[in-house]
């Protein structure tokens, strides 16, 4: 492997029933159903792992009403990857989903955009429509690692280490980012959740979890000109990822996927 290469996993821990209607800010005429699955990802490279973004706990998955289909702790342990040995960890945003299971990663170091915690933490969170998916104790978390000298913070775009980038696309969340990896296939695209599914950018439509709907759509442009092709751009909720990648290793068909993988379709 290069001094900038990386393998990218995806590593499926939750599920939500729901029609599509609740998936799009104009709602869907045809009112099929269009589940959403949660992940986290793995940046495999010279480097060490990375880990984009925590999930949630068992918990926290019956509060909200969502599906623990297994802990986060367990797909990265099928990579063998321990969580306790994980040095960096890039949070996309902070909603409930991407930054929880807090002391899941105790040697690590948060990488987020000053944007977003400022958001987290500021006046915008006076207001309920806003705070909705944001938790309470997540952010108090984050907070006590600031204050313990485990955050770095960036501003727009940045380097993590060779051949991994974060990219602020806001939209969802004010600091919302996206990761562009180096792979053996070119640039791959971690979207999170600057693109919920494949159809929200395929089709320029908008999540109706929004801050500003000016940057989601502004940002799918950016997030395919990243990628080095629009195929390379990984949504953050679409349960057509765990069709069109292949496993990363048998058994763990509809679990972990790798993205460094020319995908189906």
């Amino acid at each position: 492997m290069s001094d900038d290469l990386h393998e990218v996993y995806a590593i499926r821990y939750g599920h939500h029933d729901r029609r599509s209607p609740a998936n799009f800010i104009d709602g869907d005429p045809h009112d099929v159903l269009q589940p959403l699955d949660f992940f986290v990802w793995a940046i495999v490279g010279p480097s060490g792992t990375i880990v984009l973004d925590t999930g949630f706990d068992e918990a926290m998955g019956k509060k909200r009403q969502r599906e623990m289909i297994k802990p986060v702790r367990d797909g990265l342990a099928a990579l063998g990857i321990a969580a306790d040995a994980v040095k960096d960890v890039i949070i996309s945003h902070m909603h409930y989903d991407h930054c929880g299971n807090y002391a899941l990663f105790p040697q690590a170091r948060y990488h987020l955009q000053d944007r977003e915690m400022a958001y987290a933490t500021g006046r915008c969170m006076c207001h309920q429509a806003l705070r909705l998916p944001f938790e309470v104790e997540d952010v108090v978390a984050m907070v006590r690692k600031v204050f313990a000298g485990r955050c770095a913070f960036h501003d727009g775009e940045d380097q993590i280490v060779p051949g991994v980038t974060v990219h602020r696309i806001g939209g969802h969340s004010k600091g919302l980012q996206s990761v562009r990896v180096k792979t053996r296939l070119g640039h791959v695209v971690l979207a999170a959740d600057a693109t919920h599914l494949y159809a929200h950018i395929d089709g320029g439509r908008v999540f109706p979890l929004t801050y500003n709907i000016e940057e989601v759509v502004e940002g799918y442009a950016t997030l395919k000109k990243l990628a080095s092709a629009p195929r390379h751009v990984v949504p953050g909720h679409d349960p057509l990822v765990l069709e069109r990648y292949p496993a990363a290793k048998p058994g763990l068909e509809g679990w972990v996927v790798r993205l460094d993988a020319e995908p189906k379709a």
